[in-house]
């Protein structure tokens, strides 16, 4: 009896040393991409992986850009549409999970996430989209560490440069050229309020560009812009 549970303290200390490792990992990754671009996202990878099953030869589409280099329309509207508290709270809205939750309870399905661009572009750099406990327990972790270490205008480059915006388009600057035939910075205020209007969906407004459910949230987040404020 005793031995069992030795082993038992054994493994138990052993899994939170690996649970240790792995958080000193992602802090680094964290600290090293303040000042460094991210080659890649693990959203990234699993999207490329998934495309490669249908067409072995795929490449995602993606080219990075300086804050500077992307429309202030652009992030204008991603904050109306996504984040609209995103320069004041500290990577959680709090208010805004609430009214994702009665939302939800009311339609009786998801229909709102309530999750801020701090705790999008944490899942979208190191997690899968399975939505399991662990999951949303490392991306509050990891959420935590880029609030601590990052700035909120360095935050919001990231997230433009990494998020999904098509079929195998990531990035402010494929999905401006891919849909608009423009670079990022000459995105005019109705082109980056259809863009943001994608992000929720965007395979399936890549498929659907004309579905009167995106014009509809178009107009909505035109409508906000003015009130946004950039960091």
């Amino acid at each position: 009896m005793k031995t069992f549970s030795r082993w038992i303290k054994r493994i138990v200390i052993g899994l939170l040393a690996l649970l240790v490792i792995y958080q000193l990992w992602l802090f680094a990754h964290v600290l090293w991409w303040n000042s460094n671009n991210p080659g890649t996202t693990r959203f990234m990878e699993i999207r490329l992986a998934e495309l490669r099953e249908k067409k072995p030869g795929a490449e995602l589409k993606q080219q990075w850009v300086t804050y500077e280099h992307i429309s202030p329309q652009l992030k204008r509207a991603i904050i109306s549409a996504e984040d609209g508290t995103f320069v004041d709270h500290e990577g959680f809205d709090w208010d805004g999970m609430q009214k994702a939750i009665e939302k939800n309870q009311k339609k009786g399905r998801i229909v709102a996430g309530g999750s801020t661009i701090s705790q999008q572009l944490a899942k979208n750099l190191f997690l899968s989209p399975a939505k399991t406990p662990w999951r949303k327990a490392e991306e509050a972790a990891i959420t935590l560490m880029l609030e601590s270490l990052w700035s909120k205008r360095r935050i919001l480059e990231v997230y433009l440069n990494v998020i999904e915006w098509g079929e195998g388009v990531f990035g402010a600057e494929a999905a401006a050229r891919h849909y608009f035939g423009v670079s990022a910075a000459q995105l005019s205020p109705e082109q980056a309020a259809r863009l943001a209007g994608m992000v929720p969906n965007p395979r399936f407004y890549d498929r659907n560009r004309n579905t009167p459910g995106l014009a509809k949230k178009t107009a909505i987040i035109l409508g906000r812009m003015p009130a946004a404020e950039l960091p």
